[in-house]
């Protein structure tokens, strides 16, 4: 599920979970032993996450799996995306990039917003695609007006339209763009000058920042895990999970 190596004081930690990565429990644990890792370990000083997978960073949650889960089944899962992850990340001392290839989407965004800073490939595209299949992108709710507005927060979240790398760099969603076959290319250079700075610093500037942009992220999360949890209990989120496996239409409304 993960693919992990280091060279040169960084960590690369590659998503590798065919066809899509889609989110599990499984892969969410070994992610995050993934960065507890390279967090303990003194010889590297920079973490780069990306994917294995042509095509894919991450599709969001494995919706075949996800629709069979026990409600305290989808409190964990849920709660292990939202919260947990982005708790470890915000406490490693080190910085991480997320090198974008391909498609990212639903869960798979709010993988790539626990990281420092997001590398995209210029053919990538982003979505917020869950009121199509009966969820919500309810952590997004809290963050996502404070990078892009109001109003285009909204057009992203409620349209569920895919977008493009060019559009997620002018909103100020990804940090850098560059072609696809250079994204790990250019989120090592950039792994490579953190690496170069005092490991000291680093630690306690990253701390300091995390700390400053959290805007009450904590909080939110734990709101965002428990409306995907009522979510859940719905008959519409039944009727879009279910389309999505029979790939059709949504029948909204259908008891």
């Amino acid at each position: 599920m993960i693919r992990y190596d280091t060279q040169d004081g960084i960590a690369q930690i590659l998503l590798d979970s065919p066809p899509v990565n889609g989110i599990t429990l499984e892969l969410l644990d070994a992610l995050m032993d993934s960065l507890r890792r390279a967090g303990d370990d003194p010889a590297v000083r920079a973490i780069i996450l990306g994917s294995a997978v042509p095509g894919r960073f991450c599709g969001g949650l494995d919706l075949r799996k996800f629709r069979e889960a026990s409600p305290a089944q989808v409190h964990a899962i849920v709660n292990r995306l939202y919260f947990q992850l982005h708790e470890l990340q915000a406490n490693l001392p080190k910085p991480v990039i997320a090198a974008i290839t391909g498609a990212v989407r639903g869960g798979g965004l709010s993988i790539a917003i626990t990281c420092d800073m997001l590398v995209a490939a210029q053919d990538s595209t982003f979505g917020y695609p869950e009121m199509e299949i009966g969820l919500l992108p309810s952590i997004h709710y809290h963050h996502l007006h404070r990078i892009v507005g109001r109003y285009r927060a909204f057009d992203l979240l409620f349209t569920g339209r895919v977008f493009s790398a060019k559009e997620a760099l002018d909103l100020g969603l990804v940090g850098r763009i560059a072609p696809e076959a250079d994204v790990l290319a250019k989120a090592h250079e950039l792994a490579a000058v953190f690496a170069g700075k005092s490991p000291d610093l680093m630690r306690l500037g990253k701390g300091a920042f995390t700390r400053t942009v959290d805007n009450g992220y904590r909080q939110g999360a734990a709101t965002a895990v428990d409306l995907v949890s009522t979510v859940y209990g719905t008959p519409d989120c039944a009727e879009g999970l279910l389309a999505f496996v029979e790939k059709r239409k949504p029948q909204w409304g259908k008891a």
